[in-house]
């Protein structure tokens, strides 16, 4: 595998693209999500051989509920499914998986899939996959300042000691360190509410390459795209040598 400089400790995908692949091909839309489970699983191992600690992955948003019933359903129904074939997959490359978002309302078998699977590769200390299930930037920010305004209300907060890191400490991703690099696939440009606090300095990298197709070589060519760039968080480059 190629050789890089810097490798991100924490990538964040944008899976886009499953329903144009299938369009093309004259299929449902849910056609399309089932033949992204290799591109998740290719990913997954490689960013898990090329020593990548994160990996988050933007597997359904809130909006995502307003798509058609059908197509929630069938999601829903191959979340379970692949769920259960994966799981050896995640032992197998020593991958531990863990969620994001408002689990809890997603339909109960999935909950206890999820549940599982996140139990019984806990003990794996490689590669940590993060799915967003359920997930919207805005409501997360949202629930923070609730919170923290809820604790000011109790008296144990005083406003004057808000500051950047209390609030990411009331984030979900608060066990992790915010991603380096953000891949979307399928050539839309755009965040689309994720991890809208977490992306503050985030290098971002958009392909045309629809999701279903997404292979080891699309990621090796992001990650030889992220080592050209210069990191400065505000900086300017004199300053960095």
């Amino acid at each position: 595998m190629t050789k890089f400089n810097n490798i991100p400790e924490h990538i964040a995908v944008i899976m886009d693209g499953n329903g144009r692949w299938a369009k093309k091909k004259g299929a449902a839309r849910i056609f399309g999500h089932r033949n992204a489970i290799k591109a998740v699983r290719e990913t997954a191992e490689s960013c898990a051989e090329l020593g990548v600690k994160y990996l988050t992955l933007y597997a359904f948003s809130t909006e995502n509920w307003g798509r058609p019933k059908a197509e929630v359903d069938g999601l829903m129904e191959l979340l379970i499914d692949s769920l259960r074939k994966e799981l050896s997959t995640l032992m197998k490359n020593n991958i531990r998986l863990e969620t994001i978002g408002e689990i809890n309302e997603l339909p109960k078998r999935c909950v206890n899939a999820l549940a599982g699977d996140v139990i019984a590769s806990k003990e794996n200390d490689g590669l940590t996959l993060i799915l967003a299930l359920n997930y919207s930037g805005r409501a997360e920010i949202t629930k923070a300042v609730t919170d923290l305004a809820h604790k000011i209300e109790l008296g144990d907060l005083r406003s004057s000691q808000i500051n950047e890191e209390i609030i990411a400490n009331q984030l979900s991703t608060r066990n992790y360190p915010d991603p380096e690099l953000l891949i979307r696939t399928s050539g839309e440009l755009r965040l689309s509410n994720f991890l809208l606090w977490q992306m503050a300095y985030t290098e971002l990298y958009f392909t045309e390459v629809l999701w279903p197709d997404f292979r080891k070589e699309h990621l090796l060519e992001a990650l030889k795209e992220y080592n050209k760039r210069e990191r400065r968080f505000g900086k300017t480059s004199e300053q960095l040598t």
